[in-house]
């Protein structure tokens, strides 16, 4: 069964003390962040969407043939360190499937599901949803859905990068390095992502194939946009 995430962030706000019975606040807990994301979606290299308001135009299946706009994307996330309060999230694994839709210059974007490795906590995932919702990607998400749980495998390199979920039975990526002028990776630096204060840039790498396969809005793409992610934030960082 699916849960919606922001009953989760509800449960942390309960859980937490931050609302009290008499409606006062009381301090929120501190946060750090640190992860890498193997990343691919729809658009073609390099995801427009980091420069534009509207993702890609893909052929319509309609009878007017017009152009269809959206960014279908698959995130497997790896928590190098990080914490919430007193919970530890180092080596957490989870994966986000989703669609930002076909303009989000207002900050509505269309729909996200999260699939947690079975490996994390209760804890864990109250403080991971607390952190993406409010401060990773602080926009507007018409559904926001958690799927059961599955294994989220996730190995990584310079020349090739690989994630599945379930598997890959419910999710896959495949990066495979872009070609440069050395052997090192093609890197974009000083590219904010989302809402994350920093990152080690974006590191190209279009997929051989990013995939979600399950559910009613399951989707696969070849050869389009890929690129691995180191982000870093804290709760110092949220106004």
């Amino acid at each position: 069964m699916r849960k919606p995430l922001y009953a989760i962030l509800i449960g942390i706000l309960a859980v937490s003390g931050v609302l009290t019975a008499a409606g006062g606040e009381k301090p929120k807990p501190e946060w750090s962040f640190n992860a890498t994301i193997i990343e691919a979606c729809s658009c073609p290299m390099f995801c427009q969407c980091y420069f534009a308001t509207k993702p890609a135009g893909h052929a319509g299946h309609h009878d007017s043939g017009m152009e269809e706009h959206y960014c279908r994307f698959n995130m497997a996330y790896r928590v190098n360190r990080g914490s919430y309060g007193n919970v530890k999230l180092d080596g957490a694994k989870f994966w986000l499937a989703g669609d930002l839709g076909g303009d989000f210059s207002m900050g509505q974007t269309d729909w996200v599901e999260v699939t947690f490795d079975p490996a994390v906590t209760k804890e864990q995932r109250e403080g991971i949803a607390a952190i993406l919702l409010k401060a990773v990607y602080p926009v507007k998400w018409k559904s926001v859905n958690v799927a059961k749980d599955a294994p989220v495998e996730w190995t990584a390199s310079k020349n090739r990068s690989h994630a599945r979920l379930d598997t890959g039975k419910a999710g896959e990526i495949v990066l495979v390095r872009n070609p440069g002028m050395t052997d090192d990776p093609v890197v974009i630096t000083n590219l904010k992502y989302f809402a994350v204060p920093r990152n080690e840039g974006f590191v190209l790498m279009p997929n051989e194939v990013e995939a979600y396969r399950v559910g009613s809005k399951a989707f696969e793409f070849k050869g389009t946009n890929g690129f691995m992610i180191t982000i870093d934030m804290t709760s110092k960082d949220v106004k």
